[in-house]
């Protein structure tokens, strides 16, 4: 529940900085209605895919979630390696949002079924692409957990939580520490992913699942050398 918290959160605020820009420079009806056709596509593809993965025996769907949790883990770990090293810019919301306000007040209008056409789109988008990602880390720790659920309270809580928010100071949660965020999410998935894809490869861990601490300590310990070398060779090239 925790990691889909996390996670969850992380994509919300980079969803609403966005929902947020359209509402304010094209319309709330428009920027809201495409906020909410993606939820409702999103709610689908979770009661859809969940069930399904129930059937599939836990060594396969450990085996497979596994894998792909190491894909988005590395990938979240990378991204967030890089900006804490300097190596990359830390997301700006504001910067974010001032570009989308920007390209929002120099589109075209078009209304299509009473809605701007390109307030919807834009909010459709967003939404849907930042909440597949939620809607897989919901699906897959839910499977292998057997409480899909659980991970799916996690991931609303988080949802409710940064829209409220939002909703409160009309504008980008820019204090929001997201890099920290991505970096726990990050860590989070790898560590379970190097476990479950262990478990399925026939892995026996001594201890069970006492040893998730231990692979936690690994990953954290050797993202921050990541860390510290890529601030040693930015200073050096510096």
């Amino acid at each position: 529940m925790l990691s889909a918290f996390l996670a969850s959160a992380v994509e919300t605020v980079e969803a609403l900085t966005i929902v947020l820009a359209i509402g304010l420079t094209r319309g709330w009806r428009s920027a809201l209605a495409g906020a909410g056709v993606a939820t409702l596509a999103l709610a689908a593809v979770v009661a859809a895919l969940g069930p399904a993965l129930t059937v599939i025996p836990i060594e396969v769907l450990r085996l497979v979630v596994g894998g792909l949790l190491l894909v988005f883990g590395l990938q979240w770990l990378r991204k967030a390696i890089l900006r804490a090293s300097g190596w990359k810019a830390i997301r700006d919301e504001d910067a974010v949002f001032a570009r989308e306000r920007a390209e929002a007040a120099t589109a075209p209008d078009e209304e299509r079924a009473g809605v701007d056409w390109y307030g919807f789109t834009i909010s459709f988008k967003a939404v849907l692409l930042e909440g597949l990602e939620v809607a897989f880390i919901v699906l897959t720790f839910g499977s292998t957990q057997g409480s899909i659920p659980l991970a799916a309270v996690g991931a609303a809580a988080a949802v409710i939580l940064v829209v409220l928010a939002g909703i409160l100071v009309r504008e980008p949660l820019s204090r929001v520490p997201e890099n920290t965020l991505a970096f726990a999410v990050g860590v989070m998935l790898t560590t379970f992913g190097i476990f479950w894809g262990a478990e399925g490869a026939g892995v026996d861990w001594p201890g069970g699942d006492a040893a998730l601490p231990g692979v936690l300590a690994f990953v954290l310990l050797v993202s921050f050398a990541f860390v510290a070398m890529l601030r040693r060779q930015r200073v050096a090239v510096a």
